[in-house]
């Protein structure tokens, strides 16, 4: 059955991936709540998005058919009961519990077009959008809150940061139950795709946003069709992959171990791809501090078929020409092994890579240092702005979801 994904490495020709183009999510960012919605900054719209269009039109020119969430989104919903359903759960995720309250925003939301609701969702609403007739009732007017904070319905400024809601995996797809409230509400969109697009509505589920402990994509790296390696991390739990291990290993038709990193629990190190990325067959960009030793769990099927895990402890060289098979590994460290430049560069996702094909990324122009260390190993870059994209603390990688390659 062909389930419209098949990912079986980081590496393998990219011919499509699913972006999301910043909108007006980033224009309800304020000072006051960059903190609750998990941004440092405020990016200007209209340059990001911009740069956005030269990533999309980079990775065209690569050869991927680049595909938009939105547009996803909108093509599940196939009839007026699912459009009802993801609108229900939609309000029941954003807390919004006041009847009148749910009232005034189920009109809001139905008056729209899906595209527009779609859109409208995913920016969030700020109470002064809503509309009481003057002939309503004083609940109306203060279901809307009398309090300072201005939403009624939180924007989803991460929402361009398509790696971390699901992670296509072989041929399957695991949706995710993310580590904080703020982006837990943006899985709600992988799972309708995945449950209604006539497309990927197929694929199996190798975890699902219902769990209680959390996984997040930017900790899962396709090493290769036999191995999946896993950031034990700031955002996702051991207990996520556990379960994740047992169903991957028990019920997709190729991988046959899952690598278990125990990376440091810190902002800088949020997620396994900004600790290292792979970008050719024995190539990987490496965050400097993880150079010396790294821990690692290996998680295998016994003879019965259940997991068992036994513990590695070494530098990541020798741990990733073990379970690869490799005669030689390159460790190509970000801002080449200054602590200075490689503090700079990493802040801004210099280890981030996105493969096109083996030996080809797409990198930030920005981290000149890392990007010519890389042409010195023989990589193959091409280069995007991110002046503003950057702002949002997530490189190429984070910005994308491959949901078809080649194998490489």
């Amino acid at each position: 059955m062909n389930t419209g994904i098949h990912i079986t490495s980081e590496i393998g020709p990219l011919r499509k991936v699913v972006l999301h183009r910043p909108g007006k999510e980033l224009e309800n960012l304020m000072p006051d709540y960059l903190e609750r919605l998990l941004f440092d900054d405020i990016p200007y719209l209209q340059e990001a998005q911009r740069e956005h269009d030269a990533f999309a039109d980079c990775l065209r020119q690569c050869g991927a058919e680049v595909v938009y969430l939105t547009d996803l989104v909108v093509q599940s919903l196939t009839d007026e009961t699912v459009r009802q359903e993801l609108l229900e759960q939609f309000l029941d995720e954003a807390d919004i519990q006041d009847p009148r309250a749910r009232g005034l925003l189920t009109d809001y939301f139905s008056a729209m077009s899906e595209r527009e609701m779609v859109a409208a969702m995913m920016a969030g609403v700020r109470k002064q959008q809503l509309q009481v007739s003057d002939r309503a009732k004083l609940g109306d007017f203060l279901s809307l809150g009398s309090g300072d904070y201005p939403f009624l319905v939180d924007p989803m400024p991460n929402l361009y940061f398509t790696r971390d809601p699901f992670a296509a995996i072989g041929t399957g797809v695991s949706i995710h139950k993310m580590h904080t409230k703020t982006r837990n509400r943006e899985t709600l969109f992988g799972k309708f795709i995945f449950k209604y697009h006539p497309e990927y509505k197929n694929a199996p589920r190798w975890y699902d946003r219902g769990q209680t402990s959390s996984l997040e994509g930017g900790d899962i790296l396709i090493l290769s069709p036999q191995v999946l390696a896993v950031g034990i991390s700031q955002r996702t739990h051991e207990d996520s992959i556990d379960q994740l291990a047992a169903t991957v290993l028990s019920e997709s038709k190729t991988f046959r171990k899952l690598l278990a990193f125990d990376i440091p629990k810190t902002r800088s190190f949020m997620h396994l791809d900004t600790v290292f990325t792979m970008v050719d067959r024995d190539k990987f960009t490496v965050h400097p501090n993880i150079l010396s030793a790294i821990t690692v769990y290996v998680m295998e099927l016994d003879e019965r078929g259940q997991v068992k895990i036994r513990q590695e402890d070494g530098k990541l060289e020798d741990i990733l020409k073990e379970h690869l098979e490799l005669d030689q590994v390159t460790l190509i460290p970000c801002g080449q092994g200054s602590e200075i430049d490689a503090a700079r560069e990493q802040w801004n996702d210099g280890s981030n890579t996105l493969a096109v094909a083996p030996g080809e990324v797409v990198v930030y122009s920005r981290n000149y240092v890392t990007n010519r260390l890389l042409e010195d190993h023989g990589v193959k870059i091409h280069t995007i702005p991110s002046a503003e994209l950057s702002r949002g603390r997530g490189g190429p990688r984070c910005m994308s979801m491959p949901l078809w390659r080649e194998d490489p």
